[in-house]
């Protein structure tokens, strides 16, 4: 059977929507199928971390995503009806050259699905809403997934974007190890609400026997995001009506009942971390919560979801075109489950109190050092110095700036300071001075922004291209 499609995306929630715009953007036919009838509506992964807004600029999102949110506001903690003053939210950091965002920037999950639906769209790409999918068999060639309604989608390859109850991972029979990071079960909502200001994320501390409350203006909304801890009562749902919101939030703030005029999105969940035993299974592979689930705690879920597809999206491409052998594909697992990891684990420990918000949850330093795509040919290099494997930090030389020239889907090949020309087909050369991030040498920038290769100079760095299909996309 011939392939209907090249990858076949099974979820259109922030990681699918993603992988389908980088794969759009590199000619690859895709095709993203979502079970429900419609985007997902609610506010639920509202943070955008420093490194996401990088992905998204370079995806072509990053005016849009800007666009349709805002900073995030003061913590402001209330007892009694009184404010008992600003609360920071996680510790600031300093501001640097090679990182144009310093801070996470609010967007309503729903606003970030919607501008990459939009760019997925303008690329040409698609989404086939309604479709749900009931069976996926492999074999030497590809994938066959079935659905309920409608007929197969043969795929050369498949993408497993479909959450945390993933179906793709349940039929291949792929395991999540993991644990409950709190027992008690948390409401979460989007809704209009009168009385308090925008001007601040309205903190009510457990009391009275009560669970927390918090309430969060959306940025670039009308609206507010509730989040509260319920008591975990076995046989007992949480209330999400109208009535039973307003119920919660009269009872652990200072607010009538009728302060809560509308809930546009409600659910529950109970806070967990968890991660899939493996990334891939054939031809498929997982990605997002498919593959690791978080506490929203640290504002770690989206963020780690959409560069699972960051790093997934050029490799596929360029196995798929023919110019990198199929084992490249074994490095997405390598590279993307142990930052998964470690950011599950440190969702955790901000949940529970152990860690604050701040430099490491911008995730700018993580890297795939270990990677066997990472090569480094420098000796007796400083410490601190970048090397193979480290994110590529931006910089500015006569009016440019680098994420200008790293923008795109191309490699880069990077000649910094007193380095003799060299030029490497497929890859774009940019030469600047020596810059203090980078010092002097030459460096070969992967198309999802990390370092793949280094050296004292770009003799050498051929075969190294020639291996990861540099010229394709």
């Amino acid at each position: 059977m011939d392939a209907d499609v090249d990858v076949l995306v099974v979820g259109a929630g922030a990681a699918g929507l993603a992988l389908g715009v980088d794969l759009a953007r590199r000619g690859v036919r895709a095709l993203v199928v979502e079970r429900d009838g419609r985007l997902f509506p609610g506010s639920r992964g509202k943070g955008i971390q420093p490194r996401t807004m990088e992905v998204f600029d370079d995806l072509g999102v990053g005016d849009a995503v800007r666009a349709a949110g805002g900073p995030y506001p003061a913590g402001m903690i209330w007892r009694a009806g009184e404010r008992l003053g600003e609360h920071a939210m996680w510790d600031e950091t300093e501001p640097e050259e090679g990182s144009p965002y310093r801070e996470p920037w609010m967007v309503p999950q729903w606003r970030t699905q919607e501008v990459l639906f939009t760019r997925l769209g303008e690329l040409g790409g698609r989404v086939a809403f309604g479709r749900e999918l009931v069976a996926i068999v492999q074999d030497g060639d590809g994938v066959t997934a079935g659905f309920a309604d409608g007929g197969p989608v043969r795929a050369r390859y498949a993408v497993a974007a479909d959450g945390g109850r993933s179906t793709v991972r349940r039929l291949l029979g792929i395991g999540m190890t993991g644990e409950t990071v709190d027992p008690d079960p948390v409401l979460v909502a989007d809704v209009r609400i009168s009385g308090l200001d925008r001007d601040h994320w309205h903190i009510f501390p457990p009391a009275d026997g009560e669970g927390f409350l918090a309430v969060c203006p959306l940025a670039g909304t009308e609206d507010f995001q509730v989040a509260a801890q319920m008591a975990a009562e076995d046989g007992r749902t949480v209330d999400l009506s109208l009535e039973g919101l307003r119920a919660v939030v009269a009872a652990r703030s200072h607010l009538d009942p009728a302060a809560v005029t509308e809930v546009r999105w409600a659910s529950d969940f109970r806070p967990r971390a968890a991660l899939a035993d493996r990334f891939r299974e054939g031809r498929v592979f997982l990605a997002g919560d498919a593959a690791h689930v978080h506490s929203p705690a640290g504002g770690q879920g989206l963020n780690t979801s959409v560069q699972d597809a960051y790093n997934l999206g050029w490799k596929l491409a360029v196995v798929l075109s023919g110019a990198a052998p199929e084992s490249l594909l074994g490095t997405y697992e390598a590279e993307r489950r142990p930052v998964a990891a470690d950011m599950l684990g440190l969702s955790t420990r901000i949940h529970r109190g152990q860690a604050r918000r701040g430099a490491a949850t911008q995730q700018l330093g993580l890297g795939y050092r270990g990677s066997s795509l990472a090569v480094e040919t420098r000796t007796d290099l400083p410490a601190g110095a970048l090397r193979a494997g480290d994110r590529a930090p931006d910089g500015a030389w006569e009016g440019a700036r680098l994420f200008d020239a790293f923008r795109g889907p191309h490699w880069t090949l990077l000649l910094v300071g007193e380095v003799p020309p060299a030029e490497l087909p497929g890859a774009r050369t940019v030469r600047i001075p020596s810059y203090g991030a980078y010092g002097d040498g030459a460096f070969l920038v992967r198309p999802d922004g990390y370092v793949g290769w280094a050296g004292e100079t770009a003799e050498g760095v051929a075969p190294y291209a020639a291996g990861v299909g540099v010229g394709v996309g």
